[in-house]
């Protein structure tokens, strides 16, 4: 069920619109759509916040950002109907709707349906730059802030170490939290799968002196093995004040997922109204200059919303994109 303050937040939402963008576009849509992103200070969280104003401003319905701890949780609410609209890695993903893994509990989440692909999720390793760790092999026994239980990174950290066979303590928490945690030096290091730039990164930039651990080649290879789904990542030089040179990793694709039941007409319509906008999504967020057309092809196995295949076959080559 829907908290008390999110109902607040879902009427507040609805009432402050705009007069001309009360009712809603069609008579057959909600009147109100909820957003699933992740936790303040982070990529999904300033990229929701700002496709929500886009969206709400331009579809004449109100739409809500809501902060949650991440793909597992996002795809958690979408499953149940608590939300419309949800962002995914995916990895996760790919675990839900095989029910691969623990948190899934053998349940298979299946009315997920992919609208467009959103950015490339570099997992990034940082350190205060007097810190004695050196290498990702020093996070052994080590203190590691890896983000809200359920995000990409909590989920996905883990499974580095293992297959890395490094053990460390890991320390769950939202990323703004942890941000401060590592300035204090009450935690050793971050290890974040975010958007590039992640904001509380370079919150950090602003407090303290760091460095980024970069994985080697072996490494790579080894995480790549482990876990498929994985893909070669690269961060370009000068995404961070303090990063001068490229930063070899490994990442993840998300994608905005809509629930199956959503009219057709309403996901074409916010597919392009995303793809109509993109000057003002990379205001939102410098990553959304992945958010284009082709990236689709990113998308390996999620079947697409019927509104967003009407969409793509209006506008890419055939045989690009996938149904149900």
């Amino acid at each position: 069920m829907v908290s008390r303050a999110w109902r607040i937040m879902i009427l507040l939402a609805f009432v402050l619109l705009p007069p001309k963008l009360a009712p809603a576009a069609e008579a057959h849509w909600p009147q109100v759509l909820t957003l699933g992103t992740a936790s303040e200070g982070g990529t999904y969280y300033a990229y929701g916040e700002g496709l929500a104003r886009l969206l709400t401003q331009e579809l004449g319905i109100a739409v809500v950002a809501r902060p949650t701890g991440g793909p597992i949780e996002n795809i958690k609410l979408l499953e149940t109907g608590e939300i419309q609209l949800a962002f995914v890695t995916q990895g996760v993903a790919l675990q839900a709707w095989s029910a691969s893994a623990a948190w899934t509990e053998a349940r298979r989440y299946r009315n997920m349906r992919a609208m467009f692909a959103m950015y490339d999720t570099p997992f990034q390793f940082q350190v205060l730059s007097d810190s004695p760790i050196q290498s990702f092999a020093q996070f052994a026994g080590k203190r590691i802030g890896v983000g809200p239980e359920g995000g990409t990174t909590a989920t996905y950290f883990p499974e580095f170490l293992k297959a890395l066979k490094i053990e460390a303590t890991l320390i769950h928490g939202d990323w703004a939290v942890l941000a401060e945690k590592s300035v204090a030096r009450s935690i050793d290091a971050l290890a974040v799968g975010a958007g590039v730039p992640a904001p509380f990164l370079i919150d950090i930039e602003r407090k303290a002196k760091v460095r980024y651990l970069p994985l080697t080649r072996q490494e790579i290879a080894t995480l790549r093995l482990a876990m498929p789904e994985l893909s070669a990542s690269v961060v370009a030089a000068g995404s961070y004040p303090t990063l001068r040179r490229r930063y070899d990793t490994v990442g993840l694709f998300n994608f905005a997922v809509a629930h199956k039941d959503l009219p057709n007409d309403l996901v074409t319509a916010i597919v392009d109204t995303v793809f109509a906008n993109n000057e003002r999504m990379i205001e939102f967020h410098p990553a959304a200059a992945e958010t284009i057309p082709s990236n689709i092809a990113r998308n390996n196995f999620i079947p697409l919303h019927g509104g967003a295949v009407s969409w793509y076959r209006s506008r890419v080559t055939p045989g690009v994109v996938q149904s149900d």
